[in-house]
């Protein structure tokens, strides 16, 4: 992309997340310019704009001013508390900028579902910072042509309590479940989810299973009160089993065929259809980092007219099969409280 092709963006919120995005932002020199820096707490806009020589401007209103003085099109990143997103998504597409938002997307589905209308009518591209997509294991795996039967999911993080108020499975758990639905296509038909809080009312450990119309189950599992890291998905098909940690960046693929005596595999293995073949591969899988990647895609999108590798649309899914899972979760503890007091 040319340098007079790049991407005139503003950055909203330069919290924790935020400077990260504006680490990248930086990085991303050569499609995306950056024309100012916005965030309720004046004083970090001006460290993170001092940093980076970029301006620090008062008002959102005020950054939107400057995007379209440099012209269509125009962007804005938006790093905020998910409570916020819908509010400042809004004001963004009235103001002809197209959007990325982090995940997840809103506070409620009904929200996604007005910004969905709202961005479709004014004909603005608008990404889900669901940056496990762009993650270098998965988008390896992407390419295999994968059919699972059966997904596991082990998101499991040490305790941090920036996200205290919000439940583990939208803080965690729908990073998963963004990537179940982008492997599955197929429709949930059913939700059995449980969950208990630990340091308070919201969720901290919780565990959903998900059944699809085409047959393949996923059964996902988070913590944020773990003493280690873990970011794992397996997935199951008839004949090969993938592993990707998702942490280390490292991926498997064990593989079943047909026994051929000239070629063997790295081991036979006896089974009811005979001997088979059973060969282990593991990919290789260059580094990137998967937000520079989410915000180069994005820019890229806008520039030349095609959807967002993460539509607004993705991000309402999971947060609709977020729901669900929160709400299965709350019915059945409801019922187990009734249980324990001698009720029904």
């Amino acid at each position: 992309m040319a340098h007079q092709a790049r991407l005139a963006l503003g950055l909203i919120g330069v919290g924790h997340l935020g400077r990260i995005h504006a680490k990248c932002l930086a990085e991303l020199a050569d499609v995306i310019e950056v024309m100012g820096v916005f965030d309720e707490d004046s004083a970090a806009a001006k460290r993170v704009g001092a940093e980076y020589g970029w301006p620090a401007l008062a008002t959102a209103a005020a950054l939107y001013e400057v995007l379209a003085r440099r012209g269509a099109p125009y962007a804005v990143d938006i790093v905020t508390p998910t409570t916020t997103h819908f509010v400042l998504a809004k004001a963004a597409l009235a103001a002809g900028a197209h959007v990325f938002v982090e995940k997840p997307v809103t506070v409620t589905s009904a929200e996604a579902r007005e910004l969905e209308s709202l961005a479709g009518a004014a004909g603005l591209t608008v990404q889900v910072g669901h940056v496990e997509r762009f993650n270098p294991a998965f988008r390896t795996l992407q390419t295999a042509g994968l059919r699972p039967v059966f997904i596991e999911a082990h998101r499991l993080a040490q305790f941090n309590p920036r996200a205290l108020d919000v439940s583990v499975v939208l803080d965690l758990m729908i990073h998963d479940l963004d990537l179940v639905l982008a492997l599955v296509d197929s429709k949930v038909i059913q939700v059995s989810a449980s969950g208990v809080g630990v340091t308070g009312e919201s969720v901290d450990i919780a565990n959903a299973r998900l059944d699809f119309a085409n047959g393949t189950t996923a059964n996902l599992t988070a913590s944020r009160i773990s003493l280690k890291n873990m970011r794992k998905l397996r997935l199951f098909e008839r004949d090969a089993y993938v592993g990707i940690d998702l942490l280390d960046k490292t991926a498997e693929i064990v593989r079943l065929s047909d026994h051929d005596p000239s070629a063997p595999g790295v081991f036979q293995l006896p089974t009811q259809e005979g001997l088979r073949e059973v060969t282990l591969e593991n990919p290789i899988i260059a580094p990137a980092n998967a937000i520079v990647e989410e915000l180069r895609a994005f820019a890229v999108s806008v520039r030349e007219g095609r959807a967002a590798a993460v539509t607004l649309q993705d991000g309402r899914r999971a947060l609709e099969l977020a729901e669900r899972i929160i709400t299965d979760m709350a019915e059945r503890n409801a019922r187990r409280a009734v249980s324990a007091q001698g009720g029904l």
